[in-house]
């Protein structure tokens, strides 16, 4: 898939000086860096009920939506 993507100067110029360091093309260099970022910061369980402030409550959407009930009755 192709992409476009705007960088200052400074990061192009960065990019453009790791991509011949490495011997590598400046689309490599990018897709190396993206695959970095993601191991990095894997994407939250989508399995888990809650995520965020609530990750570590085992309540999740429930115990939220009993809560708004309340403000039926």
């Amino acid at each position: 898939m192709r992409t476009i993507v705007d960088l200052p100067e400074e990061e192009l110029r960065a990019l453009k000086a790791a991509a011949k360091r490495d011997e590598v093309s400046q689309a490599e260099a990018i897709r190396r860096a993206i695959r970095a970022y993601l191991a990095a910061r894997p994407a939250p369980d989508r399995e888990s009920p809650a995520f965020g402030l609530w990750t570590d409550r085992q309540e999740g959407v429930a115990h939220q939506r009993a809560l708004r009930d309340e403000w039926t009755e």
